[in-house]
Formats: structure tokens, sequence, C-alpha cells
């Protein structure tokens, strides 16, 4: 008898609302195209009043590496993954999440949200502010060979009407994969939209 190789991936379903395809968040294959959307590479957003988009820029490269979106007193940062065609990340992912809270001092609860599984987090709040917790909403869709994380924080964590927003919000988001091949958990290129020269501070939608 023979053990089982330990470094065989294990294969998890793909996680997400069952009427995702239509209600997203979308494939681009599945989106209507003639909606004027804002095209940041990975991912496109529909504009909408008092949506405020900044784009998070990572120092060394100066790649764009997120997208928070600031609406409804609250903030939505969302990263889209290349992952497998036929399984999903999200529960890789969130267990890797889980670890790294902890590392932090902080803690999670696994709840069943409105896209399946998701994670509610208490975290420390930095040195220099006063002492509490940050509540923040980690969410994550597997799609059509793409994985889209998303953080919520800010009113949206915490209050109904502002988080019914935020996940209508989070819904409207189509991703863009392509056909480039690319290993499974990196980053769909993202890139500022024609309309902002100056990447760096971010641009209001």
């Amino acid at each position: 008898m023979t053990d089982a190789p330990e470094d065989v991936p294990v294969e998890h379903p793909k996680s997400g609302p069952a009427d995702r395809e239509t209600a997203g968040p979308l494939d681009v294959a599945e989106a209507n195209s003639v909606r004027p959307y804002v095209d940041l590479g990975g991912v496109k957003i529909l504009p909408r009043p008092e949506l405020a988009l900044r784009l998070e820029i990572e120092e060394g490269s100066k790649r764009v590496v997120a997208v928070a979106l600031d609406y409804a007193e609250s903030t939505l940062q969302v990263q889209p993954f290349a992952a497998p065609r036929t399984s999903g990340l999200w529960h890789e992912i969130r267990a890797q999440i889980v670890e790294q809270i902890a590392r932090q001092g902080g803690t999670t609860q696994l709840v069943d949200g409105p896209f399946g599984p998701e994670l509610r987090a208490e975290l420390p709040v930095p040195e220099g502010n006063a002492p509490g917790v940050r509540i923040a909403r980690f969410v994550g869709v597997d799609g059509p060979r793409w994985f889209l994380r998303g953080v919520i924080s800010g009113k949206a964590a915490v209050d109904p009407e502002a988080a019914a927003k935020i996940e209508d919000l989070f819904r409207s988001i189509v991703v863009v994969r392509g056909s480039t091949p690319m290993p499974p958990r990196d980053l769909i290129a993202l890139h500022v939209p024609a309309s902002v020269q100056a990447p760096g501070t971010g641009a209001t939608i």
C-alpha cells in the first residue's frame, strides 16, 4: 500500500452565487458590450453617481495591483486573478487570509454571504490610532478561468443598507481574463484608464 503523493493539488469546486452568469460579477463574454464601462484592463467598472475610483500602485514596479472603489461611505477593493478552467481558488485563498489575519492579531469568522462563503474579520488598528478594531469583509467569486477577490470596509462592513449597495457594485464588475496563458493565482494585468494621464493618486469616475 502506498501513500498518495503530497504534492498533488486538491481541486476545489468553484464558489459563487448561483446566478453569477446573469447577475454578476460577469465575464467579459457575458457582459453587455454597449454599456459605458471604464476599462481598467483586467476589470471593467460601470460608472455610477458618487462612485470614486482609486488605483493602488506598487511602489517598486509602478504596476497597478488593485482597484479601490469608494461608494456608500465604504470601500470595495478588488483584484482579479487567473484561475483553472474547472476548479476554484476561493477555498484555498480563504484559508490563507485566515492565517494572515491571525498573524496580525486579528480574528475571522466564516459566514454564508450573498456570494457564498465569506470571511468577516476584525483587524487591530495600526499603532498611532485610537485603540480598537477595524471590521472588514472578504468576498470571492470563481468565474470562468478567473477569480475575483473583494475586500469590503467602512459602513458596508456593518450596515445592511450600505452593504446592499456595495454588493450590487461588486456584482456589476466585469472581469476580462484575456486569452494569454497564465498560471493560476497570477494577478490579471490592470492599467490606468485612457482618460487618466498620471497614475499614482487615482481618479474619480
